[in-house]
């Protein structure tokens, strides 16, 4: 039987996905077959996988670092927001409903055997799995038909080890509190905690730890430091974006409300000559600004009201008049035509949106999810680049018969005229060394980062070599419990 080891925080954003990563690449470095899981996730930054669905980013990253092909079984149901009170939900790989907070909730309970099924299939496979949860467990009143966290936890009768995070303040009482407000049976099947994000130096905080310890019953796995290294790994919570980087030329990025895959900034962000300027809602787009990206979004339309609630419409024609370039990426290339239909009412109200008008172009919203990977070239430089889209719409217009963008010998994308206004479907792009190389020569950039993906490998390395420092893996081990198949 495999083994399993459900990692739950005491909070959101403790620092769940990153270690799950770094136990991932330790365990496979010591010879593990490893797989990741988890049963319920609520992203907007989505990954496309082999078999043909999606699944949350950070999973996708989980995969790579247990040296595995993202599948949908490692995230088997994804909720990607699209307005403040709903969601799509989107059940092995594949979108089933979008619903309101409050019908999602009676929902729910029905998913267990379909997260149960891809679990198990995982488990199978694999020496181990190590499970992600969601959120909290200590938000009970969420207990009953929960998938995400002590609900599937009871249902796979996996161990828990619970993560506090130190960088917030308030440790003891995240991780004691969440065991005074446990029923005993939840509190039972978490068998240890470890402390993450701590800086400076961590033999400050063994009576911290011990406190925490005598309190709960829970044994100690470590206090884990800060890991600098983070920001070179794909962020999977919004919250996580910032500005980075000082070089020269700027890319200016509008924080959209429901801005997705924005991983697709890192690569850019890497480079030593460029600065990313992530623009928070009711500030101006900056004038200084080189590019301007508009990213992804899971709600063209909602975030084509919000860019022009925030003013950035008048910006953006500011900035193409001064000679500045501007590229939309998936939802941010609709966003940029004449207009956005939506005569199904798909994504919200039925009806004709005024876009952009920077790109002669017309999206017409459709039902029909388009999911795949793809291999393209870039016309103007030769470069090829894996990519994947992700997306409904489809997208038509004059400015399409200047797709600057080669797949399977059709044309993907749309310019302007001029060259300097672009758009494409395509995510992934920048991730291409010959490709960024090459885009970014023309804003001056002669040289750049060399190698974008092997950096991400020493990444997820040295967080394994971080972890197997500071966290006692060994005990994480003989802590996993069998799986029942």
């Amino acid at each position: 039987m495999a083994k399993a080891i459900m990692v739950q925080g005491a909070g959101s954003n403790v620092g769940k996905s990153m270690l799950v990563a770094g136990i991932a690449r330790a365990l496979t470095k010591r010879g593990l077959r490893v797989a990741p899981f988890k049963p319920q996730n609520m992203s907007n930054n989505a990954a496309v996988t082999e078999d043909g669905g999606e699944i949350g980013r950070a999973q996708a990253l989980q995969a790579r670092a247990c040296g595995l092909a993202p599948h949908t079984d490692m995230n088997p149901v994804l909720l990607k927001p699209e307005t403040d009170t709903g969601a799509q939900v989107v059940v092995q790989g594949k979108r089933v409903a979008t619903l309101k907070a409050r019908d999602y909730g009676a929902m729910k309970s029905t998913l267990m055997p379909a997260v149960l099924e891809s679990f198990h299939r995982l488990a199978a496979q694999a020496d181990i799995v190590v499970i992600e949860g969601a959120g909290s467990p200590a938000e009970v009143n969420l207990r009953a038909g929960d998938i995400a966290n002590m609900g599937f936890a009871e249902a796979a009768d996996v161990p828990v080890v619970l993560v506090g995070d130190i960088d917030r303040g308030g440790v003891i009482a995240q991780l004691v509190g969440t065991h005074a407000v446990l029923d005993d049976a939840d509190r039972t099947r978490i068998k240890a905690f470890c402390v993450n994000k701590f800086r400076g130096d961590v033999r400050l905080f063994r009576d911290g730890a011990a406190v925490i310890a005598e309190r709960t019953g829970w044994a100690d796995l470590g206090t884990v430091p800060w890991f600098a290294g983070a920001h070179r790994l794909p962020a999977e919570d919004v919250m996580d974006i910032t500005s980075r980087g000082d070089g020269r030329v700027k890319i200016a990025v509008p924080r959209l409300s429901r801005i997705a895959n924005f991983d697709d900034l890192d690569p850019l962000a890497a480079e030593p000559d460029v600065m990313v300027e992530i623009v928070e809602a009711g500030r101006p787009l900056p004038a200084d600004a080189d590019l301007v990206v508009i990213p992804g979004t899971k709600s063209t339309t909602g975030d084509l009201a919000f860019f022009k609630a925030q003013g950035w419409d008048i910006d953006l024609h500011a900035h193409v008049r001064r000679g500045g370039h501007v590229l939309g990426i998936c939802g941010g290339y609709q966003m940029l035509g004449t207009w956005v239909d939506d005569p199904d009412g798909i994504e919200g109200a039925a009806g004709r949106h005024a876009g952009l008008g920077l790109l002669d172009v017309t999206t017409t919203m459709v039902d029909d999810k388009r999911l795949e990977t793809v291999t393209a070239t870039d016309l103007a430089s030769g470069a090829k680049v894996d990519a994947y889209e992700i997306h409904i719409g489809r997208t038509k217009g004059p400015d399409c018969d200047r797709g600057w963008l080669d797949v399977a010998g059709s044309r993907e994308g749309a310019a302007s005229a001029d060259g300097r206004v672009t758009g494409c479907y395509l995510h992934g792009l920048f991730a291409s060394d010959a490709f960024r190389h090459a885009y970014l020569a023309r804003f001056g950039v002669l040289d750049g980062l060399s190698d974008f993906e092997g950096g991400v490998e020493e990444t997820l390395n040295a967080l394994a070599a971080h972890l197997e420092t500071h966290l006692d893996l060994d005990a994480l081990l003989t802590l996993a419990g069998g799986v029942r198949l």
